[in-house]
C-alpha cells in the first residue's frame, strides 16, 4: 500500500561525549559534517542541500545534550513529518548512544535504514569514533 508509514528507531553506539554529539546533531555546522552536503539557517529553518536537491526542516524540539527533533517544512509530501535524534547515556557502562527515530514509507524502510547507516558511519568518522 503506497504511502503507509512506519516509525523506525535505530540505535548507534558512538565513542564520544554527549556534548560533542549534541553539537553534531543540533547545529548547521555540525549537520553539514555528516548529514547533508550543505546546511544553512534561514530564520528558524535549516536548509539542507544534497547534490542539487534542497529540503527544509525546522528544529521543533531541542533539549540540551538530550534530543533534537526536526519537522519538515515547505514540502507537501512530508508535511507534518519529523525525525528525531536522541542521546542516551548508559548509566552502567557510560556508553553514548545516538537513537534515530524516523517515519518512513513501509516500502522504503530498508533503503532508508541503509541511508541512515551510511550517514551515521560518516558521523562516526567525523567524531573519530570508528
Amino acid at each position: 500500500m503506497a504511502g503507509q508509514k512506519e516509525t523506525i528507531e535505530l540505535e548507534y553506539i558512538l565513542n564520544t561525549t554527549p556534548g560533542l554529539l549534541f553539537n553534531r546533531i543540533s547545529t548547521a555546522s555540525g549537520l553539514s559534517e555528516w548529514f547533508a552536503d550543505e546546511v544553512n539557517i534561514d530564520g528558524k529553518v535549516f536548509v539542507l542541500r544534497w547534490e542539487g536537491s534542497e529540503q527544509r526542516v525546522e528544529q521543533t524540539v531541542r533539549k540540551e545534550n538530550k534530543l533534537v527533533r526536526y519537522t519538515w517544512v515547505d514540502d507537501e509530501e512530508l508535511e507534518g513529518e519529523w525525525f528525531e535524534f536522541r542521546i542516551n547515556v548508559d548509566e552502567l557502562t557510560g556508553d553514548v548512544a545516538l537513537i534515530v527515530i524516523d517515519n518512513v514509507d513501509v516500502d522504503e524502510k530498508d533503503d532508508l535504514i541503509e541511508i541512515w547507516n551510511r550517514q551515521i558511519d560518516t558521523l562516526k568518522r567525523g567524531l573519530g569514533s570508528i
